[in-house]
């Protein structure tokens, strides 16, 4: 952790401080390891603290010089000079009160800047809860090391704080064994410490694997047996310690993939971009994974310190004009930046729920059909969203802009696409209510809580606008017409199984709960909503196969045969006709004319 113990010896003190500045020059270059005799089986895993649990001292001192305009390097400086009787290394090893130190220290930081050295709130910025606070890596780490029966233990240089007790800002149930300097009165590099730490874990060197930062103490465990890792960055330490104990130390987000060349983002920029936002110190490396969904804006998961976050950006090139409208998003989410909280839980692919039992599925839909009717709810005045969208003609609207759509990607005639595009405009609805309305409200649009029928968050509202909620409600009955067999899962649906053995209400059950829930008639045009959603989505579908066509596809599973896009249309136009022989049974009879 800290700077250092101090060495018998001055040719060896000065060793020290070469491999100390050698270590500062070399701090972002990959991890690497001290050679020692021995091997077999780990039975432990020993951290030191800051600079591998906790953010090194280093760096945290390197940025508050640069804050407080304080000549770079004075407070590493001051660490070294006085060797063991210098008030660092008297201060880790509890020979000196936190008075005496910040006196003697904020002297030699002065005499080494040649300006008054404030170092009391340097001590209170390193100490402090912003700053000291545990890699979330390491925190995954942990709990799956001890998952697997191995022991944990910190080793730290540390100090009393003012208060009387040590500076530890850990969870000590995380270890087995803690190993304090200041509570020992004896400080690393000293072979005694490690000593000390392996008996109280009751172990063999060998049987241990320690991770620091600082060269000179890896060096002396390592001379004593112990296997070692460099920590330069928490995340390549992790993986080398994997390879080692031969298991996933990282937690694992799900449906994710590393980030694809054709959308890779400026990792830099976006890092400092959230540093500035979120008041996060530089607390470790910006984790950076793509979600495999969302090929029209890719999505990608971000952790950074304690935040995890999602962050949506547009394609290099949008597929098609304004339908996947990312501005919309984050007008709805209420961030002008489209990054949103990564909340965990359950994304159901398949809507037949494989693996739940009848109750769960019946209560899986039911809750899907409540925040529904939720969202539709909302009063538009009162979250300030009466101006988002368009008003009136809601249907109008659509059916103009999704035909304009299917033009620009269509790649050869389908008939059934031709008979839509003449009949919708012509037997339009008029509209009953002005909600919000998601624009693709389906079951693998939701995250539910792992342990209960509720769901946790809304994903994707890139089509959303205020309109037609009924669009919405047809939009979560599509699955219910399209076969299980499809092979792709923007297309798997229902259509060839047993609603009542699997405990799924079909489409008309569900119609009727949501006008139940929502207290409204049920609508005599459904065939039109549910003819229009087909013509939508088979319109969707042209757009992500021209996109396939143009290599510009992120995703293999974009590359589908356009026979599903003539299924689809096929759909809609079937309930299109449903809707004809409706309005035509509800015609009124007339007397045929006479002859004469």
């Amino acid at each position: 952790m800290y700077i250092r113990q101090l060495f018998q010896s001055s040719h060896l003190q000065w060793a020290w401080r070469a491999a100390f500045l050698e270590h500062i020059q070399g701090r972002h270059q990959r991890a690497r390891r001290w050679a020692h005799s021995g091997g077999g089986t780990y039975k432990a895993v020993i951290f030191d603290m800051g600079g591998v649990l906790i953010p090194s001292p280093g760096r945290v001192a390197a940025e508050w010089e640069l804050q407080n305009h304080i000549l770079p390097g004075t407070i590493q400086k001051a660490w070294i000079l006085g060797g063991e009787n210098g008030p660092w290394i008297k201060f880790m090893r509890g020979a000196i009160t936190t008075e005496d130190f910040l006196q003697e220290f904020g002297r030699l930081c002065s005499e080494i800047s040649k300006t008054s050295v404030p170092v009391g709130s340097f001590l209170s910025l390193l100490t402090s809860e912003q700053v000291a606070k545990q890699f979330p890596v390491m925190t995954d780490a942990i709990t799956q090391i001890r998952a697997k029966g191995l022991r944990t233990a910190v080793l730290s240089n540390n100090f009393y704080l003012p208060n009387g007790k040590s500076f530890l800002p850990l969870d000590r149930k995380q270890f087995d064994v803690v190993v304090e300097s200041c509570l020992e009165g004896v400080c690393k590099p000293d072979p005694r410490i490690y000593r000390l730490c392996l008996e109280r874990l009751g172990l063999q060197p060998s049987e241990s694997i320690f991770l620091d930062d600082l060269g000179p103490n890896l060096k002396a465990a390592a001379s004593l047996g112990i296997h070692t890792i460099q920590v330069n960055d928490p995340e390549t330490a992790i993986k080398e310690l994997e390879a080692l104990l031969g298991f996933i130390l990282r937690m694992v987000i799900p449906n994710t993939c590393p980030v694809r060349k054709t959308v890779e983002i400026p990792r830099d920029s976006l890092e400092k971009y959230l540093k500035d936002l979120l008041g996060t110190q530089s607390t470790g490396p910006l984790e950076l994974l793509q979600f495999e969904q969302g090929q029209s804006n890719p999505t990608y998961y971000v952790r950074l310190a304690n935040h995890q976050l999602v962050l949506r950006r547009k394609s290099p090139e949008t597929l098609v004009p304004s339908t996947h409208a990312l501005e919309r998003e984050f007008r709805v989410i209420g961030i002008p930046f489209y990054l949103m909280e990564y909340c965990p839980g359950l994304i159901y692919r398949d809507p037949s729920l494989p693996g739940l039992e009848l109750s769960q599925r019946q209560a899986i839909y039911t809750a899907m059909n409540r925040v529904l009717c939720k969202i539709h709810s909302v009063d538009l005045k009162a979250v300030g969203l009466q101006d988002y969208g368009k008003h009136g003609d809601y249907i109008s609207h659509q059916v103009q802009t999704w035909i304009k759509q299917y033009r620009v990607s269509e790649t050869r005639t389908i008939p059934a696409m031709e008979r839509l595009i003449q009949w919708l405009p012509c037997h339009l609805p008029r509209q009953q209510k002005m909600t919000v309305v998601h624009g693709d409200f389906r079951l693998d649009n939701l995250v539910f809580h792992p342990e209960k029928a509720e769901v946790l968050a809304v994903l994707h509202w890139e089509f959303s606008t205020v309109g037609d909620p009924l669009v919405d409600v047809a939009c979560s009955c599509l699955a219910h017409y399209l076969p299980s067999s499809s092979p792709t899962s923007l297309l798997r649906g229902l259509s060839d199984c047993d609603f009542t053995q699997l405990g799924i209400p079909t489409a008309e059950e569900y119609l009727r709960m949501y006008c139940l829930h929502s207290e409204i008639p049920l609508p005599e045009n459904w065939n039109f909503y549910m003819a229009f959603s087909f013509f939508r989505m088979a319109a969707v579908v042209q757009g992500i196969y021209k996109h396939s066509l143009t290599e510009q596809a992120s995703s293999a599973a974009t590359k589908q045969n356009e026979k599903l896009i003539e299924y689809m249309s096929n759909l809609a136009w079937d309930f299109a006709v449903k809707e004809g022989f409706r309005v035509f049974k509800e015609m009124p009879a007339t007397k045929p004319p006479m002859r004469i």
